[in-house]
């Protein structure tokens, strides 16, 4: 039985770590290394850092927070943010990072995924989406959620894997930040039509919403949060243990 994830998301503008709710009233949080360091001897699986500062100076403070980072942890650490071209994935790469998550690169370059996963390999590239539904559609969003490119998101994830993203990260716009459960029914589509791991992004406001997550999308891999973690409203050693009593299958 393959075992389930559970991912911390850290926000990193300017050095710091941030989160909003529905990707806008972003507030401070933490050090990244020391919220990573914790999460790390805390039974965090994964984690999943996103540069969402733009700047020349904001992309070399982030290089120092990351390596930084990966001396200090042992787990897994997947870096999007301002990911481009192959170039982009070479320098999260050197700092330390073992999987690259690359959202609007690839809407703008779609043939980024191929030439990645040719050079790195299929398991180093991570396609993140951002899901809205939009009349009654599924459609893809650009640059944070603020764009929508019109593209159907089943579609467009399909295409993806198909040339060469080794995993999927959905997050549901429609429910991020608002803690009120994952997009599942989103999910489920997801997970019938590709064949790589998938992640669930958006809406974890407590324990049962992970219980149900694994129940009702029994192929998903992983889920994925950010503020609930953060601010002590989920502790993710407590969440195995629970999810491991009824019956999900955990590395503890």
């Amino acid at each position: 039985m393959i075992t389930k994830r559970i991912i911390p998301c850290l926000d990193v503008r300017d050095g710091k770590v941030v989160k909003g709710v529905n990707f806008a009233a972003l507030r401070e949080v933490a050090s990244p290394v020391d919220l990573a360091k914790y999460y790390s001897e805390n039974g965090a699986d994964e984690l999943v850092f996103y540069d969402i500062t733009a700047s020349a100076e904001g992309r070399s403070l982030f290089a120092d927070v990351l390596r930084e980072t990966a001396k200090s942890v042992f787990i897994p650490l997947t870096v999007g943010g301002g990911i481009n071209t192959t170039e982009d994935f070479e320098r999260v790469l050197n700092c330390g990072a073992d999987k690259v998550s690359v959202n609007s690169g690839a809407l703008k370059h779609p043939e980024l995924i191929g030439e990645a996963a040719k050079r790195y390999g299929d398991q180093c590239v991570v396609i993140s989406v951002d899901v809205k539904r939009v009349n009654g559609q599924f459609r893809v969003f650009a640059k944070g959620g603020r764009e929508d490119t019109g593209k159907e998101a089943i579609e467009w994830i399909r295409r993806c894997v198909g040339e060469g993203a080794g995993e999927v990260v959905v997050n549901s716009m429609d429910t991020d930040g608002v803690k009120n459960g994952f997009d599942l029914e989103l999910l489920k589509r997801v997970c019938k039509t590709v064949n790589v791991p998938v992640i669930a992004s958006g809406g974890a406001g407590n324990e049962e919403h992970f219980i149900q997550l694994f129940k009702e999308v029994p192929t998903i891999d992983a889920g994925l949060a950010a503020s609930i973690f953060h601010f002590g409203e989920v502790e993710i050693s407590h969440l195995k243990q629970t999810l491991a009593t009824v019956g999900v299958n955990v590395r503890l």
